[in-house]
């Protein structure tokens, strides 16, 4: 029997959905945090898409939004012209960082210590958080807004993609180019994979994999519509995508053949992004909902369980059935 990909549907936000991350697996599970052009990002459970906690602060879009791997922390970047770093399990505001012009993306090293940031106004900046009233390290060359900057090479050096068509690899210390990669066209999305040092970067309707530390190419994707966001599964055997037909897409890394798509959106795909077990994927979308996908359709996992259709029970409706006739569900 065929199992139907039924998504967990997460409703709050009421602007689109730009930009969302995992934590890394903690003793709690796993957490996931949703940046939203309504100014209120939120953190949610991140294998059931159950809501957490909002945090109140920002003044404008929320563009960008991270957790530290032990989701102790979150950071926001926004179109008041501010990033903020939050105290993830209160809620509470801990840094506003003022900058010159709108902030697009924030990300943490690997210790939670220092917080890389960029945007509108073509500087990356480095933040020390325990040293919040020190000014910055500033990198510059880009000559339009910065879109992502990523700590990559164990926090020893930085992946920046811009307007200007290009995707920069940077020396910490020396705050020099190490490498450049130039396209026809903007960058839409770029994910870091540490483990293996893989580079993912969609333009267009291309997604493409490079090496992270050399820029080579390792291979390259086209996908049936414009492309937003990609994402590699952690074991590197499928990367999902979506974007401006509002479906998902699934593919076979090795292959490269396209294994599913699905519609659930009701607008383009922002932002996709597996998760730290890879046992699904988060999409956001412009109809200002997250959904939680299956990477097994089938399989027993958060509120997912697969049973046969005579097992059906109506009374437990937070579960989701696994079955061709599954309704969707919203967490």
């Amino acid at each position: 029997m065929a199992m139907r990909q039924t998504p967990l549907t997460c409703s709050g936000h009421t602007r689109p959905v730009v930009d969302l991350a995992f934590s890394g697996i903690t003793p709690y599970g796993y957490f996931l945090i949703s940046a939203c052009k309504d100014g209120k990002p939120m953190l949610r459970q991140g294998d059931t898409g159950d809501w957490i906690g909002t945090f109140l602060g920002h003044k404008g879009a929320v563009w960008g939004a991270t957790l530290n791997n032990e989701a102790t922390k979150a950071a926001t970047a926004a179109a008041d012209f501010t990033a903020k770093v939050w105290d993830a399990v209160t809620g509470d505001e801990v840094l506003t960082l003022a900058h010159k012009h709108i902030v697009k993306s924030v990300n943490f090293t690997q210790d939670s210590g220092c917080l890389l940031t960029g945007g509108n106004d073509k500087i990356i900046r480095i933040y020390d958080l325990n040293k919040p009233e020190a000014e910055p390290q500033e990198i510059t060359g880009h000559t339009s807004a910065i879109k992502k900057a990523l700590w990559c090479n164990n926090d020893t050096q930085i992946l920046s993609a811009a307007d200007d068509k290009t995707v920069r690899l940077w020396d910490r210390n020396s705050t020099e180019v190490v490498k450049q990669l130039s396209f026809d066209m903007s960058v839409s999305s770029m994910e870091y994979i540490p483990d293996g040092e893989v580079l993912v970067i969609t333009y267009g309707k291309t997604i493409a994999f490079y090496n992270a530390l050399s820029l080579d190419m390792i291979k390259t994707v086209d996908a049936p519509a414009s492309i937003h966001s990609a994402s590699l599964h952690p074991d590197k055997d499928f990367f999902v995508a979506g974007g401006d037909d509002f479906k998902l897409y699934k593919f076979d890394y090795g292959t490269e053949e396209e294994l599913e798509s699905y519609k659930g959106h009701f607008g383009p795909v922002h932002c996709v992004r597996f998760s730290p077990d890879g046992e699904l994927y988060a999409s956001g979308s412009e109809d200002g909902t997250l959904r939680l996908w299956q990477t097994a359709v089938g399989k027993t996992y958060g509120l997912w369980k697969c049973v046969l259709p005579e097992e059906l029970v109506s009374e437990n409706s937070d579960t989701i059935y696994c079955t061709p006739a599954a309704p969707e569900i919203k967490a």
